[in-house]
């Protein structure tokens, strides 16, 4: 089966090795739990919103239909400052074109949180509470947008914020996850992935 995955630094696995990354792990679980799915194809990149990774779709023209599709990106929506609007504008459009990539089956597309950057040694003299707020707004607009297109919501950000208390969570960079971090996404998006996979072998 094939994977596509669309996002940013947090898809990518920025400060992390390739066998590290989230999606990675996760094809590695669905592989161990046997559903026989090909490596990941990525379409991300440190830093990207919303309107850079539809961008970057349109000149990676991945090729659909895919078996399964994970989106997660704006962080850098909020961290630009973005009003909160046009990122749900965005997302909106990338949640369709993410469900066409999967052959027109929302049943195959998971969107996940926006993680919680604030806990992280990077946000040091800045307002942590008030980056916190800035991404519960962000994906309360994220949750919204996912039950709208029928699509399997998936919520890191709770796991995330442990990062505060427990920093073996965070990566060498001081901002960004750890593969101890992305393992526990991992635990979250697996019963998401494996029922999408159930659907596509239906």
């Amino acid at each position: 089966m094939r994977y596509l995955a669309l996002g940013d630094s947090y898809t990518i696995g920025e400060s992390v090795t390739e066998d590290a990354r989230w999606p990675v792990q996760l094809a590695a679980r669905l592989a161990n739990a046997g559903v026989a799915v090909a490596p990941p194809e990525i379409v991300a990149r440190t830093g990207w919103t919303t309107d850079e990774l539809e961008t970057a779709i349109d000149a990676a023209r991945p090729r659909g239909p895919y078996d399964l599709v994970t989106l997660l990106i704006g962080v850098n929506d909020q961290y630009r400052g973005r009003e909160l609007g046009e990122y749900r504008r965005r997302l909106d459009s990338l949640l369709v074109r993410a469900r066409s990539l999967a052959g027109g089956d929302a049943e195959r597309v998971i969107l996940l949180s926006i993680p919680d950057w604030g806990v992280t040694p990077f946000a040091a003299g800045r307002d942590r509470a008030e980056i916190s707020r800035a991404i519960d707004r962000f994906n309360q607009a994220g949750r919204a947008e996912a039950a709208t297109a029928g699509v399997h919501w998936v919520d890191v950000t709770p796991a995330s914020r442990r990062a505060a208390s427990e920093p073996d969570l965070i990566a060498s960079d001081g901002l960004h996850p750890s593969h101890a971090m992305y393992a526990a996404w991992v635990e979250l998006v697996l019963p998401a992935a494996q029922e999408a996979m159930r659907s596509r072998r239906r």
